[in-house]
Protein backbone atom coordinates (compact mmCIF):
# COMPACT_ATOMS: atom_id res chain seq x y z
CA UNK A 1 0.00 0.00 0.00
CA UNK A 2 1.14 3.68 -0.17
CA UNK A 3 0.33 4.78 2.77
CA UNK A 4 -2.54 6.90 1.76
CA UNK A 5 -5.47 7.20 3.52
CA UNK A 6 -7.95 5.03 1.17
CA UNK A 7 -10.50 7.12 -0.70
CA UNK A 8 -13.58 5.60 -2.45
CA UNK A 9 -13.23 3.82 -5.70
CA UNK A 10 -13.94 6.35 -8.90
CA UNK A 11 -16.10 5.52 -11.81
CA UNK A 12 -13.67 3.89 -13.88
CA UNK A 13 -12.41 1.97 -11.30
CA UNK A 14 -15.84 0.60 -10.68
CA UNK A 15 -16.28 -0.04 -14.15
CA UNK A 16 -13.12 -2.20 -14.53
CA UNK A 17 -14.25 -4.16 -11.23
CA UNK A 18 -17.37 -5.03 -13.26
CA UNK A 19 -15.48 -6.22 -16.36
CA UNK A 20 -13.93 -8.46 -14.64
CA UNK A 21 -17.03 -9.89 -12.90
CA UNK A 22 -18.38 -10.04 -16.30
CA UNK A 23 -15.52 -11.91 -17.59
CA UNK A 24 -15.57 -14.59 -15.21
CA UNK A 25 -18.87 -15.46 -15.59
CA UNK A 26 -18.87 -15.39 -19.49
CA UNK A 27 -15.63 -17.69 -19.22
CA UNK A 28 -17.17 -19.77 -16.36
CA UNK A 29 -19.38 -22.68 -18.54
CA UNK A 30 -16.84 -24.87 -19.25
CA UNK A 31 -18.23 -28.20 -18.28
CA UNK A 32 -15.77 -28.53 -15.18
CA UNK A 33 -16.47 -28.55 -11.70
CA UNK A 34 -13.10 -27.42 -10.50
CA UNK A 35 -13.47 -24.44 -12.93
CA UNK A 36 -17.06 -23.64 -12.10
CA UNK A 37 -16.30 -23.87 -8.44
CA UNK A 38 -13.48 -21.66 -8.93
CA UNK A 39 -14.86 -18.99 -11.17
CA UNK A 40 -18.01 -18.76 -8.65
CA UNK A 41 -15.63 -18.14 -5.44
CA UNK A 42 -13.93 -15.49 -7.11
CA UNK A 43 -17.01 -13.84 -8.13
CA UNK A 44 -18.45 -14.26 -4.63
CA UNK A 45 -15.04 -12.66 -3.47
CA UNK A 46 -14.86 -9.58 -5.96
CA UNK A 47 -18.62 -8.67 -5.18
CA UNK A 48 -17.79 -8.12 -1.23
CA UNK A 49 -15.63 -6.18 -2.45
CA UNK A 50 -18.13 -4.53 -4.73
CA UNK A 51 -20.50 -3.84 -1.94
CA UNK A 52 -17.59 -2.56 0.66
CA UNK A 53 -17.62 -0.21 -1.18
CA UNK A 54 -14.23 -1.17 -3.12
CA UNK A 55 -11.83 1.74 -1.35
CA UNK A 56 -8.73 3.24 -3.74
CA UNK A 57 -5.21 3.69 -2.59
CA UNK A 58 -3.99 4.76 -5.43
CA UNK A 59 0.13 4.00 -6.25
CA UNK A 60 2.45 5.64 -8.67
CA UNK A 61 2.13 4.85 -12.45
CA UNK A 62 5.05 3.01 -13.22
CA UNK A 63 6.02 1.33 -17.00
CA UNK A 64 8.51 -1.26 -17.64
CA UNK A 65 10.44 -2.23 -20.98
CA UNK A 66 7.11 -4.61 -22.31
CA UNK A 67 4.46 -1.59 -21.59
CA UNK A 68 5.61 -0.36 -25.26
CA UNK A 69 3.12 -3.25 -26.21
CA UNK A 70 0.14 -2.40 -24.21
CA UNK A 71 -1.82 -0.25 -26.94
CA UNK A 72 -1.33 -2.57 -29.19
CA UNK A 73 -2.51 -5.23 -26.61
CA UNK A 74 -5.28 -3.16 -25.60
CA UNK A 75 -6.63 -2.25 -29.64
CA UNK A 76 -6.50 -6.12 -30.27
CA UNK A 77 -8.42 -7.06 -26.97
CA UNK A 78 -11.59 -4.33 -27.76
CA UNK A 79 -12.07 -6.37 -30.63
CA UNK A 80 -12.45 -9.76 -28.97
CA UNK A 81 -14.35 -11.57 -26.60
CA UNK A 82 -13.56 -9.35 -23.40
CA UNK A 83 -14.36 -6.02 -25.24
CA UNK A 84 -15.90 -4.67 -22.13
CA UNK A 85 -12.64 -4.97 -20.18
CA UNK A 86 -10.16 -3.84 -22.37
CA UNK A 87 -12.59 -0.51 -22.90
CA UNK A 88 -12.46 -0.21 -19.12
CA UNK A 89 -8.84 -0.75 -18.71
CA UNK A 90 -8.51 2.13 -21.47
CA UNK A 91 -9.90 4.42 -18.94
CA UNK A 92 -7.28 3.62 -16.45
CA UNK A 93 -4.55 2.45 -18.72
CA UNK A 94 -2.14 5.65 -18.07
CA UNK A 95 -2.38 4.94 -14.08
CA UNK A 96 -0.78 1.26 -13.95
CA UNK A 97 1.73 0.12 -11.81
CA UNK A 98 3.39 -2.37 -13.97
CA UNK A 99 6.13 -4.86 -12.06
CA UNK A 100 7.97 -7.66 -12.02
CA UNK A 101 7.57 -9.51 -8.96
CA UNK A 102 10.75 -11.35 -8.61
CA UNK A 103 14.22 -10.54 -7.38
CA UNK A 104 16.15 -11.05 -10.42
CA UNK A 105 14.71 -11.54 -14.16
CA UNK A 106 16.88 -12.67 -16.76
CA UNK A 107 17.65 -9.72 -19.44
CA UNK A 108 15.10 -11.31 -22.39
CA UNK A 109 12.28 -11.39 -20.04
CA UNK A 110 12.72 -8.10 -17.94
CA UNK A 111 12.84 -6.69 -21.71
CA UNK A 112 9.36 -8.77 -22.18
CA UNK A 113 7.28 -9.30 -19.24
CA UNK A 114 5.78 -7.62 -16.74
CA UNK A 115 2.39 -7.70 -14.20
CA UNK A 116 0.36 -5.25 -12.83
CA UNK A 117 -2.64 -5.34 -10.02
CA UNK A 118 -5.76 -3.66 -10.19
CA UNK A 119 -7.53 -5.14 -6.63
CA UNK A 120 -5.32 -6.65 -3.51
CA UNK A 121 -3.70 -6.23 -0.78
CA UNK A 122 -1.20 -3.71 -2.87
CA UNK A 123 -3.76 -1.85 -4.46
CA UNK A 124 -5.37 0.37 -6.22
CA UNK A 125 -8.57 -1.09 -4.69
CA UNK A 126 -7.62 -2.79 -1.83
CA UNK A 127 -8.62 -6.58 -0.89
CA UNK A 128 -7.57 -9.10 1.45
CA UNK A 129 -8.63 -12.52 -0.17
CA UNK A 130 -8.52 -11.62 -3.74
CA UNK A 131 -5.48 -10.35 -6.36
CA UNK A 132 -6.73 -9.45 -9.75
CA UNK A 133 -4.18 -8.51 -12.41
CA UNK A 134 -2.79 -8.14 -15.78
CA UNK A 135 0.35 -9.77 -17.59
CA UNK A 136 1.42 -8.76 -20.76
CA UNK A 137 4.02 -10.62 -22.58
CA UNK A 138 5.81 -9.42 -25.93
CA UNK A 139 5.47 -11.80 -29.00
CA UNK A 140 7.46 -14.68 -28.47
CA UNK A 141 7.90 -14.76 -24.69
CA UNK A 142 8.72 -17.75 -22.61
CA UNK A 143 7.53 -17.36 -19.44
CA UNK A 144 9.76 -20.44 -17.26
CA UNK A 145 8.36 -22.57 -15.43
CA UNK A 146 7.17 -21.91 -12.01
CA UNK A 147 4.15 -21.96 -8.99
CA UNK A 148 2.45 -19.95 -6.20
CA UNK A 149 2.42 -22.03 -3.26
CA UNK A 150 -0.68 -21.74 -1.31
CA UNK A 151 -2.73 -19.81 -4.42
CA UNK A 152 -5.22 -21.12 -7.34
CA UNK A 153 -5.21 -18.98 -9.96
CA UNK A 154 -7.26 -18.41 -13.49
CA UNK A 155 -5.82 -16.35 -16.27
CA UNK A 156 -8.36 -14.86 -19.05
CA UNK A 157 -6.91 -14.38 -22.13
CA UNK A 158 -7.37 -11.23 -23.64
CA UNK A 159 -5.57 -10.89 -26.33
CA UNK A 160 -2.44 -12.58 -28.39
CA UNK A 161 -2.02 -16.53 -28.96
CA UNK A 162 -0.38 -18.18 -26.43
CA UNK A 163 0.31 -21.76 -24.42
CA UNK A 164 0.54 -22.69 -20.54
CA UNK A 165 3.29 -26.03 -20.61
CA UNK A 166 2.44 -26.96 -24.26
CA UNK A 167 -0.48 -28.60 -23.91
CA UNK A 168 -2.78 -26.66 -26.47
CA UNK A 169 -3.06 -23.00 -27.91
CA UNK A 170 -5.06 -20.78 -26.19
CA UNK A 171 -7.18 -17.96 -28.19
CA UNK A 172 -8.94 -14.72 -26.91
CA UNK A 173 -11.58 -16.03 -24.11
CA UNK A 174 -10.41 -18.32 -23.13
CA UNK A 175 -9.94 -19.38 -19.44
CA UNK A 176 -7.18 -21.48 -18.01
CA UNK A 177 -7.27 -22.60 -14.05
CA UNK A 178 -4.11 -23.47 -12.13
CA UNK A 179 -5.02 -25.26 -8.61
CA UNK A 180 -2.69 -24.29 -6.34
CA UNK A 181 1.11 -24.99 -6.63
CA UNK A 182 0.71 -25.92 -10.30
CA UNK A 183 3.76 -26.32 -12.39
CA UNK A 184 3.54 -23.94 -15.16
CA UNK A 185 5.11 -22.36 -18.28
CA UNK A 186 3.71 -19.75 -20.68
CA UNK A 187 5.04 -19.37 -24.45
CA UNK A 188 3.22 -16.69 -26.77
CA UNK A 189 2.99 -16.23 -30.25
CA UNK A 190 4.75 -14.41 -32.29
CA UNK A 191 1.94 -12.80 -34.21
CA UNK A 192 1.55 -10.08 -31.60
CA UNK A 193 1.55 -9.26 -27.94
CA UNK A 194 -0.19 -11.01 -24.89
CA UNK A 195 -2.47 -9.71 -22.53
CA UNK A 196 -4.09 -11.78 -19.39
CA UNK A 197 -6.36 -10.97 -16.80
CA UNK A 198 -5.47 -13.24 -13.71
CA UNK A 199 -6.88 -13.86 -10.38
CA UNK A 200 -5.54 -15.33 -7.59
CA UNK A 201 -7.32 -16.86 -4.46
CA UNK A 202 -6.15 -17.85 -1.30
CA UNK A 203 -5.42 -16.89 2.25
CA UNK A 204 -4.78 -13.03 2.79
CA UNK A 205 -1.21 -13.85 4.69
CA UNK A 206 -0.18 -15.66 1.37
CA UNK A 207 -1.63 -13.32 -0.75
CA UNK A 208 -0.12 -10.26 0.59
CA UNK A 209 3.69 -11.86 0.22
CA UNK A 210 3.25 -14.18 -2.11
CA UNK A 211 7.54 -15.04 -2.44
CA UNK A 212 7.17 -15.70 -6.70
CA UNK A 213 10.57 -17.55 -7.42
CA UNK A 214 11.03 -18.88 -10.74
CA UNK A 215 11.68 -22.77 -10.65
Amino acid sequence: MTGAEPTKATPEWLALLAAFDAAYGQAADAGSAPIADHTARLRQALARVQAGPPRLSPRPAADKPVTRWLPAALAAATRGPFADMAMALLAVADRLTWEYGYASLPEALARDYAYCEILGPQGPILADDLILGLVLFAPGTHYPPHHHKGIEESYLALSGRWSQNHAASHAPGSLVFNPPATEHEITTGSAGPCLLAYGWLGDPRRLAAPGMVLS
